[in-house]
């Protein structure tokens, strides 16, 4: 780095600011762009720029450290087992603030885990799981619960929802169509062998409206087996043109399949009053 000390106040973090992002560009291949007229104070953006110098080297370095040892070995948390019901609120968020206050977070999606099942996962599991050891000013370092133990109910509850209901009535075309079994699925009765046919015939559906909502999807069972789920409802939908509104609602069963990998698709798929073609 040139010798910057002709210069004096910002207009010497400016340069060093320049340098480093010179830096990153040439050996991270990093880009740096701004929205016209705007520009970061110079020293908010050395800061930032000194972070990021930072967290490469530590990621470079690679350590890893316990959870338990990374927020100090506290010997406060008692066993979940060993919680009054009544108590067991405020413990957890005595722990979860104790987790932040080292720069690591729990969060969960499902709203079917328990604060009591939160606590227990983490002084009995998380503890004792192996995290990167970074260190940097503000950063936080967050887990999911539903990754170590994931609520297939509602996950694919909401994957019937979201990525098959809220997909099909919108009015942009199909973009969940990964979702669906690539060897072959069944919709209302007909064989699809490919999901080309069928991603032609919804967004040929679509095009006929100027509006489409879907108003209403309510899960009523999932029922989840070792590699097969089925799931039950009840839907209510619109479509509009310039002068017509047409209503579609009814019953539906979703039946999806794992494959090896894991991953949830869709393989018998029934929605009642709903016929496109």
């Amino acid at each position: 780095m040139e010798d910057l000390n002709h210069l004096e106040g910002d207009e010497k973090l400016e340069a060093e600011n320049e340098f480093i992002k010179m830096k990153l560009m040439l050996e991270k291949g990093a880009s740096f762009e701004m929205g016209e007229g705007e520009k970061l104070p110079a020293e908010i953006e050395n800061q930032f720029l000194q972070n990021i110098l930072e967290f490469d080297k530590q990621f470079d370095e690679h350590k890893t450290i316990r959870v338990f040892d990374k927020i100090g070995k506290p010997t406060h948390f008692k066993p979940a087992a060993e919680i009054p019901d009544e108590e067991m609120d405020k413990t957890w968020n005595d722990l979860s603030d104790h987790l932040g206050e080292y720069g690591i977070s729990l969060d969960v999606c499902s709203p079917n885990i328990s604060k009591r099942e939160l606590y227990r996962f983490t002084v009995e599991e998380l503890f004792d799981y192996k995290m990167d050891d970074m260190n940097i000013p503000g950063m936080m370092h967050g887990f999911i619960y539903d990754e170590f133990h994931p609520d297939l109910a509602y996950d694919n509850s909401r994957m019937v929802e979201q990525d098959l209901f809220h997909d099909i009535f919108r009015k942009e075309d199909l973009f969940h169509e990964i979702d669906y079994d690539k060897d072959s699925f069944v919709f209302n009765g007909k064989l699809y062998e490919n999901r080309e046919s069928f991603i032609e015939m919804i967004n040929r559906f679509k095009s006929v409206f100027d509006e489409i909502e879907l108003l209403e999807c309510i899960v009523s069972s999932c029922q989840v087996g070792e590699t097969d789920c089925e799931v039950k409802g009840v839907y209510r939908a619109s479509a509009k043109t310039e002068k017509n509104e047409i209503f579609f609602e009814g019953d539906f069963k979703i039946e999806l399949i794992m494959n090896d990998f894991e991953y949830w698709y869709f393989k018998k798929i029934y929605i009642d009053g709903f016929n496109p073609v």
